[in-house]
């Protein structure tokens, strides 16, 4: 059944590849788009690594995120102009479904938690579980609004290409923290910090770390990279050594790493991705409005690992 995992999982990669590939076409055929080809290309070179990422060499994945580097350098990744939803069908739909929009994200949920506890699909399971959620809900939202398949085509490319390069941003940073973690980052950091902070104060020990957690995090755009450079620079040496609960500590240390999160445009996916997707004219609209929280959150999340890891 493992097996069975794996393969449901290749399958979905397959499909995000071809949604991907049908947003590289069309924004090919956008003319009004003075960066069109470089735009369609972007999409068509992500499409191939996500539908053919584990038959192609590493060398050559490694080529294609170098020459979308080199697209988005020169600017040539650029969302132009894509057609609005249809505001009469929209406006008809609210109307008659009401409070049931939210019915297909209550499917996702559901559907996706219950196979993610499968244990027989392996390791896989969460994501395999996200990958048929989402594909329930999306066959539930369409018997719901009776869309026609012409507008699922359409408004499918249409979020894709809305998202535009924020949408590969994720992967980068997570893998990027990989590459810290074998590169030593954490322990070269924890030799630094050692110069300047001795061990032995909990209470500094535990500011350190979340504060650190936060900085790396919106300097990375990723707690879970952040994590495990962080954790294995300061966690482990200036708090956990210290004799404090390491559950407690990686709970708190993650949520400190959230809080991080809220304050960088690098999160692409909770930062920049509601900017371009609500056409918002302050890009930093949404960092704005959750800087005080984060801040606050922050001191929170130090007040509670002291208390409750010793």
């Amino acid at each position: 059944m493992a097996q069975l995992g794996n393969i449901l999982l290749t399958v979905m990669y397959c499909l995000i590849g071809f949604l991907l590939a049908i947003a590289g076409i069309e924004s090919i055929k956008a003319k009004d788009n003075p960066a069109h080809i470089g735009t369609g290309i972007f999409w068509l070179l992500l499409a191939v690594v996500f539908a053919f990422g584990t038959l192609i060499p590493y060398a050559v994945t490694g080529g294609i995120i170098v020459i979308i580097g080199i697209l988005a350098l020169f600017k040539q990744i650029q969302v132009g102009k894509i057609a609005p939803v249809d505001p009469k069908f929209a406006a008809t739909a609210a109307k008659r479904i009401g409070g049931w929009v939210f019915f297909p994200s209550v499917v996702l949920a559901i559907v996706s938690i219950g196979i993610a506890q499968v244990k027989s699909l392996g390791p896989q399971a969460g994501q395999v579980g996200i990958g048929i959620g989402a594909a329930v809900s999306l066959i539930v939202a369409i018997l719901l609004t009776r869309a026609p398949v012409k507008m699922l085509y359409n408004d499918s490319q249409r979020l894709v290409r809305s998202v535009g390069s924020a949408g590969v941003l994720p992967q980068l940073l997570a893998t990027l923290g990989a590459v810290f973690t074998a590169a030593g980052v954490g322990t070269l950091t924890a030799k630094l910090i050692a110069n300047v902070f001795p061990a032995g104060n909990q209470f500094l020990g535990v500011v350190l770390y979340c504060v650190a957690m936060a900085l790396f995090t919106a300097i990375m755009g990723n707690a879970f990279a952040a994590f495990a450079v962080i954790t294995a620079a300061i966690g482990i040496p200036f708090v956990v050594a210290q004799g404090a609960n390491p559950a407690v500590v990686a709970a708190m240390g993650m949520t400190s790493g959230y809080c991080g999160t809220l304050l960088t445009p690098m999160a692409a996916n909770f930062n920049s991705l509601p900017v371009a997707l609500l056409e918002m004219h302050d890009k930093m609209g949404v960092i704005k409005q959750q800087a005080p929280i984060a801040v606050f959150l922050l001191l929170i999340q130090i007040v509670m690992m002291y208390v409750l890891a010793f």
